[in-house]
């Protein structure tokens, strides 16, 4: 009876090991993947667009700020402003300092809105790519290299991925 028990004791222990030798395992480099896509180029010069056009809108408004805040310490110098209409200027220009602040997190906001949106369907593109290459080759698990301590060049399946998306 021990001996029956030791064998299927064995027989588990061999089948275990052939199972956990079976499982094939691969890497990718999603950075490289990333910067050689098209689209991914297309996206970041998008954003690069849109960030500038923004910028630009903020920077105006600042400057515009800047030009009046000045014309209104230059007036209360001068004494040409009561201080009725000192304490009016300066609350305006209050509301509109608080108008930029606003202006600043919408841009932020909104750039990372428009980033979430152009790049999701590119990470969608490459997460499939990476499946199919797993699924058509037997890989149970791909890795990403960044996060990966070693891995055998002959492990990198990063060509294949590149060869799905037309790379």
């Amino acid at each position: 009876m021990k001996i029956f028990k030791l064998a299927f004791v064995a027989i588990l222990l061999i089948a275990a090991t052939a199972t956990a030798t079976a499982q094939k395992f691969g890497y990718v480099n999603s950075a490289e993947i990333l910067a050689e896509l098209p689209a991914m180029k297309a996206a970041e010069s998008n954003l690069e667009g849109l960030q500038k056009q923004l910028q630009k809108k903020g920077q105006a408004m600042v400057q515009t700020f800047q030009t009046d805040y000045q014309a209104l310490q230059a007036q209360a110098q001068e004494g040409t402003m009561s201080p009725k209409q000192q304490q009016e200027a300066a609350a305006k220009l209050q509301v509109r300092e608080e108008e930029i602040g606003t202006f600043e997190q919408t841009m932020m906001a909104d750039l990372q809105k428009k980033r979430a949106e152009l790049l999701e369907p590119i990470y969608n593109e490459i997460n499939q790519a990476i499946e199919d290459v797993a699924k058509e080759n037997g890989y149970q698990f791909i890795f990403d290299q960044q996060v990966l301590l070693y891995g055998e060049e002959s492990q990198d399946v990063s060509a294949m991925v590149k060869a799905k998306l037309g790379l």
